[in-house]
């Protein structure tokens, strides 16, 4: 039986093509940090994966929100 719902690595891949257009037209120092924001999602990937949203680009919008938000915290300590 096959899945209906594509793994969230493969829509993370999905999504990050669909902005090529986005990061072509950015210059070399900000493609580097363009994909370091892709790269930031994938560390939550198995809680993008189960908060289950039917946009995908909130998921990797918060998860990119909540490791900053850690990296901020962690500046008062």
């Amino acid at each position: 039986m096959g899945r209906t719902v594509p793994s969230f690595r493969i829509a993370l891949y999905q999504e990050e093509k669909k902005w090529k257009k986005f990061r072509v037209a950015l210059d070399k120092k900000n493609k580097i940090l363009f994909d370091d924001l892709f790269a930031t999602a994938r560390l939550y990937i198995s809680a993008c994966m189960m908060a289950c949203r039917p946009v995908r680009l909130e998921s990797i919008f918060m998860a990119v929100i909540f490791h900053h938000f850690k990296q901020i915290l962690s500046l008062g300590e």
